[in-house]
């Protein structure tokens, strides 16, 4: 089977070591299923307490949130904001560049629905196989 190559504008290179490095940290951050999920989340219900948050993600440890929140703001993706109470209330609200990140990954989701038949149906055969 033949397939003709890919058009080189599909991945643009740029020559910059700087931007290079960081769609490869990124690729790697965002690949990462708690900060998928957590941008989705975000982007649901708009501003949320961590306990919130904690809530709508199951399985996250309260270290591995923690985690995940901090390289998110590191990175520009979201907001937190401690309002001075006793005891501190925290909110977490995503920014523009983090609300654009997952827009650029919204095809993912998009494929994932659109192909999850086939997917299964490999995995499935996959699986019957004897090695």
């Amino acid at each position: 089977m033949s397939r003709a190559p890919r058009e080189a504008a599909a991945y643009p290179a740029t020559g910059n070591p700087k931007i290079e490095a960081l769609v490869t940290d990124l690729i790697g951050r965002v690949a990462d299923k708690w900060t998928m999920i957590i941008l989705e989340v975000l982007d649901e219900h708009g501003e949320l307490r961590f306990t919130q948050i904690a809530r709508q993600v199951p399985g996250i440890s309260q270290k591995m949130l923690t985690q995940t929140l901090r390289q998110m703001e590191r990175d520009g993706m979201l907001t937190r904001h401690v309002h001075a109470t006793v005891p501190p209330r925290v909110d977490y609200r995503l920014t523009p560049l983090g609300e654009s990140l997952g827009e650029a990954f919204c095809g993912v989701w998009l494929w994932a629905e659109q192909h999850l038949a086939q997917v299964e149906t490999a995995r499935d055969a996959f699986d019957r196989r004897k090695e």
